[in-house]
């Protein structure tokens, strides 16, 4: 990954303000999210979305390439158990059990990711047929055709594009897996 927010400075990415401006029920809920899944969670950083897929979903494997964010995670992870599990890797080499997943969270991490072709195949190998892979990109930083690259990667991996929009901060798009 390039460009990714060092552990250091994590606390921006969990704060008052943003869970204030961040509905992150609506962020699950646009996923599929529900108490029956189970989710990876790409580049979780420090858990501000961890903590609230393992309050809903059956379990959650979030996969972080950063070492002080994994230790921030674990300990804001502790109170669910074994329902949120804590890998540190890189989602394109990580080994991931084949069919596991209902959901593939990817928020505001994709465009970070080194080799995403790679990535885009592990991810679609872990996901289950008729899963979902909901990306969520900052709209300053993914453009309409970074957005694009992003939606071929997975369809070129059997994903079809069920949702998509574009708002002021962020682009979203919701694919599931034929």
């Amino acid at each position: 990954m390039h460009g990714v927010c060092p552990s250091w400075l994590s606390f921006i990415l969990y704060n008052p303000v943003r869970k204030a401006f961040t509905d992150r029920e609506k962020i699950l809920d646009e996923s599929g999210i529900t108490a029956d899944s189970v989710v990876l969670e790409v580049g979780p950083g420090n858990g501000f979305l961890t903590e609230a897929i393992a309050a809903r979903a059956e379990k959650v494997l979030s996969i972080e390439l950063q070492e002080g964010m994994v230790r921030k995670l674990k300990k804001r992870a502790l109170p669910f158990g074994d329902k949120a599990e804590i890998v540190l890797g890189d989602v394109a080499s990580t080994q991931l059990p084949a069919e596991a997943f209902d959901v593939c969270l990817l928020y505001y991490s994709f465009h970070e990711i080194a080799l995403k072709n790679w990535a885009a195949e592990n991810i679609a190998r872990a996901v289950k047929k008729g899963g979902v892979v909901s990306i969520y990109e900052p709209s300053i930083e993914v453009n309409k055709t970074g957005m694009r690259k992003t939606l071929d990667l997975f369809a070129i991996s059997g994903f079809e594009k069920e949702a998509e929009r574009v708002g002021i901060f962020t682009r979203f798009a919701r694919l599931r897996k034929k």
